[in-house]
């Protein structure tokens, strides 16, 4: 039973869970650039330096009409989470 009970904690402990969704679409056309930015957070609160923004992922693409910006959530037992802000345009 000991076993059984460490072989279910450390199965839980790979879990995770991804979350894309949608925030915004303009009537821009849909380009071939994409851009991303992402910040990181630790016990779900505690973040440090990380961008997650659109204007941030609008440059890393190097993107100046935005067509399409989506949200990405990673989250690994609120441990370890990801924010991620995709966008596309031209």
């Amino acid at each position: 039973m000991k076993s059984f009970l460490s072989l279910l904690f450390s199965l839980m402990l790979l879990t995770s869970c991804s979350l894309t969704t949608p925030v915004c679409a303009t009537s821009n056309p849909v380009g071939s650039k994409v851009g991303t930015s992402s910040a990181t957070c630790y016990l779900g609160y505690v973040c440090f330096d990380g961008d997650a923004g659109i204007q941030a992922a609008a440059k890393a693409g190097g993107i100046t009409k935005i067509s399409t910006v989506d949200y990405r959530q990673k989250n690994t037992l609120n441990i370890l989470v990801t924010h991620e802000c995709i966008v596309t345009g031209n």
